[in-house]
């Protein structure tokens, strides 16, 4: 039972199959192959680069904390990504919970997150950092997942309606500082995009 029996890091070279290898296997190819990729991601539905990044992390233990049959990096791509928008959503109303209570609780103090200055770096993110949390989640769940509406009410746990007004003020929020018109049609044709 020598160590070249096995997979390297599987069973720490006492002859247990390769499974959790191929597990292990997969979760550093998301990595590798999507990190990036994910990592835009949660900065679109965070605008920030730190939360953005922690996000992912949350995202991929909530992913591969249990060992799921994901042997195709696509899957668990899409996995991780779905895994991702219900952490963030999941914040959100945490987050708008807390700050019901808060006030009862905790004297209030507003700190300014020094991590909001990171995502001014262009004119997309100066843009999105102007929308509020829910409506920039909306605008991100819509156009940069291509969710319908229905598909992002059920994800944020709103009415579409509410989806709508949230859409609606987000393209009008957005459309002067992207110098684009509030009229123009909801979806363009991206060139090389597979639809």
């Amino acid at each position: 039972m020598g160590m070249s029996s096995t997979p390297q890091g599987a069973g720490q070279g006492h002859g247990v199959p390769s499974r959790r290898a191929s597990h292990d296997e997969v979760v550093a190819e998301v990595l590798r192959e999507a990190g990036a990729r994910l990592a835009s991601y949660g900065w679109i539905l965070t605008g920030s680069e730190h939360a953005g990044e922690e996000l992912v992390q949350a995202a991929i233990v909530k992913t591969f904390v249990r060992k799921r049959r994901l042997t195709d990096v696509r899957a668990a791509e899409a996995y991780v990504r779905a895994a991702m928008r219900t952490v963030h959503v999941d914040g959100l109303r945490r987050h708008s919970t807390w700050g019901r209570v808060k006030s009862r609780v905790v004297p209030t103090q507003v700190l300014a997150d020094p991590a909001e200055d990171i995502g001014a770096k262009d004119e997309v993110s100066r843009a999105l950092a102007t929308l509020a949390p829910r409506v920039r989640t909306a605008i991100a769940l819509r156009y940069y997942d291509d969710l319908t509406v229905e598909d992002v009410a059920q994800a944020m746990g709103l009415s579409a309606g509410t989806v709508k007004k949230y859409l609606a003020d987000g393209r009008a929020a957005l459309a002067p500082l992207l110098g684009v018109a509030d009229d123009e049609p909801e979806s363009v044709p991206v060139k090389g995009a597979k639809r």
